[in-house]
């Protein structure tokens, strides 16, 4: 399992809020764009899908994500179907402030769209520790937007 995580001067009920509107993932990541509801979801419930925009370079794909953890102030997770990742944040309460962790974590075997990912190298570059830096650049602006008072 990867994970970071930041110190942000917010409480885990904002913070909580900003990471599980996957519609402004884009606004925070290097890589995600985006997102969408879907099948009548409307927001980060237990079960509801979204599709999930990226690109990297030039490359540009979607996936397919299921919320398989959502507890206001405090978890929101998904899985990734063509990856076979989730993808998680947690808030602790922190003098003050809320610890905010991003983690991922293969969870299965990889679907086979994501095997033509993985035969260009897409995938590999999480060798170089590009997702890990991703994850913690996704949270230094994230911080900062919950931080603009």
């Amino acid at each position: 399992m990867d994970e970071t995580n930041v110190v942000v001067d917010a409480t885990p009920d904002e913070v909580w809020a900003l990471v599980s509107d996957i519609t402004r993932m884009g606004e925070w990541s290097p890589e995600c764009t985006g997102g969408a509801w879907r099948a009548g979801a409307t927001g980060p419930v237990l079960g509801a899908r979204f599709v999930g925009f990226n690109r990297h370079g030039r490359i540009r794909w979607r996936t397919h994500c299921r919320v398989i953890e959502s507890v206001p102030g405090k978890a929101f997770a998904f899985s990734v179907l063509e990856s076979a990742m989730t993808w998680g944040f947690r808030t602790e309460p922190v003098e003050g402030a809320t610890q905010l962790t991003e983690w991922r974590e293969r969870t299965g075997a990889l679907a086979a769209p994501a095997k033509l990912f993985a035969a260009t190298g897409l995938l590999g570059r999480d060798r170089e520790g590009m997702m890990v830096d991703g994850m913690a650049r996704t949270l230094e602006r994230m911080k900062a937007r919950l931080e603009e008072r």
